[in-house]
């Protein structure tokens, strides 16, 4: 299918080779983090429905498309992303498994039904909105990685809005928000029930983590294996491929 790219726009592929993904590096390319949380999250198989919030470009939406029959809808502030990942879902041929929203993410249990998702995925900013002298001089990129429109407290809140009663919750974010990650899980209502921390090589500290939870579900966390994306020589570590591919 043909698909238009704009200014300096790329087609690249998402893990899988027959799965393709509109990047841009002055705008928006996925990153690890993605992946892991799309491999990471819970998914119904069948039918249902997903949500996916901060969508970026649409790169954990589509990889979770590969994963289940659901119903996949993406949200994204930025209207040039939006864009990247809608068309990128036609690329792939997976217009009646998806749609993208292109909005904030505050706004969706009004626009889109409160208690209505089986599972919602979040890659959100992950630096605090200080001043703007801490942003990157590139907007899109600023406004992906800072609290800028909408912080952390907002995207749990409106995730446990989004679930469904027992439905899961699943997250990436930086291990020194994890503390606030947990209090703020609990305060609305989405236990958390795994947690896995990834480290760039052995001996070096976390600088990932993934964390499950279930709305209203009773107090039991498991702490997965730790893992480890790269060996010293700079390849990806066998469980890392295990993660990936499924070797």
């Amino acid at each position: 299918m043909e698909i238009e790219l704009k200014d300096d726009e790329r087609l690249d592929y998402l893990v899988d080779p027959q799965l393709k993904i509109i990047q841009s590096p002055s705008v928006f390319s996925f990153s690890l983090d993605a992946v892991l949380l799309s491999r990471f999250a819970y998914v119904p198989i069948q039918k249902g429905n997903i949500i996916d919030l901060c969508a970026g470009n649409g790169a954990v939406g589509l990889l979770l498309s590969q994963r289940s029959k659901a119903h996949v809808t993406m949200v994204e502030i930025q209207k040039r992303l939006s864009d990247m990942a809608q068309r990128s879902i036609s690329l792939n041929g997976l217009e009646e498994q998806m749609k993208v929203v292109n909005g904030n993410i505050i706004d969706m249990p009004e626009l889109l039904g409160h208690g209505r998702f089986d599972t919602v995925t979040c890659n959100p900013p992950y630096f605090r909105a200080v001043n703007k002298r801490d942003y990157n001089e590139n907007e899109h990129l600023a406004i992906a990685r800072h609290e800028i429109y909408c912080t952390l407290e907002d995207v749990i809140s409106v995730s446990s809005q989004l679930l469904k009663q027992g439905g899961k919750a699943a997250f990436v974010h930086r291990p020194n928000r994890l503390m606030d990650i947990l209090a703020l899980m609990r305060k609305y209502r989405i236990e958390p029930k795994r947690l896995q921390l990834v480290y760039p090589k052995s001996g070096e500290e976390a600088n990932l983590l993934l964390v499950e939870g279930m709305k209203d579900g009773k107090p039991d966390l498991h702490l997965l294996p730790p893992l480890t994306v790269y060996k010293e020589n700079g390849e990806y570590t066998s469980e890392l491929k295990k993660v990936f591919y499924g070797q």
